[in-house]
């Protein structure tokens, strides 16, 4: 199990407003100890031994954690590596705001876990296979994505437009002055008539 010195000493950095970036866990080369009865479930809800994760702090410290290794998740510290699974992505974008205007827009997502990724280089927002079909994804670090919210990407198709690839009508949107494509236009809207 996960030393418990290990996660409140790192817990007494995390106070709520602090935004520090992650612990390096991708440099960490702690022994694999086994599995840990923890699912992070597609709806975002963290689950421990059959019980969600009730303490928002608990999970938003765990989150700062997860090493993706293949298609395996761990958490990760100094000393251990346990296994957990993950049912589609770790995290789940469930807030987007629009800042500025015209090729400075801007695309700014909130995890469930308050991690803010903004839509551009280094953190692509794909349109991809899932376990249920196609849905909508954005990196936020390390080859952890978070799946978008059905609202979220509700108001993403608000502001989607149609952009001529190679002769191609494809719909997206634009953000830090990438353009993120989702699919044929034909495709897109047909699927929706």
């Amino acid at each position: 199990m996960l030393l418990m010195t290990d996660l409140m000493r790192y817990a007494t950095m995390l106070d709520d407003g602090d935004r520090r970036r992650p612990p390096p866990v991708d440099k960490w080369t702690p022994s694999y100890c086994g599995e840990m009865d923890l699912t992070i479930r597609r709806d975002g809800v963290w689950v421990h031994e059959g019980t969600p994760i009730g303490r928002a702090r608990l999970v938003r410290l765990l989150s700062t954690i997860i090493r993706k290794e293949g298609d395996r998740y761990f958490l990760v510290t100094p000393v251990e590596k346990l296994g957990i699974k993950v049912e589609d992505a770790p995290f789940l974008a469930v807030l987007m705001r629009v800042e500025g205007e015209g090729d400075d827009r801007r695309l700014v997502f909130t995890t469930n876990v308050g991690d803010e990724v903004i839509a551009g280089p280094g953190h692509r927002l794909d349109y991809r296979a899932s376990a249920l079909g196609k849905a909508p994804y954005i990196h936020v670090r390390a080859g952890l994505d978070a799946l978008i919210s059905r609202a979220v990407f509700y108001d993403l198709a608000a502001i989607g437009e149609t952009r001529d690839i190679d002769g191609d009508a494809w719909f997206g949107v634009r953000s830090a002055s990438e353009f993120f494509a989702f699919g044929r236009a034909g495709d897109i809207f047909a699927a929706h008539d």
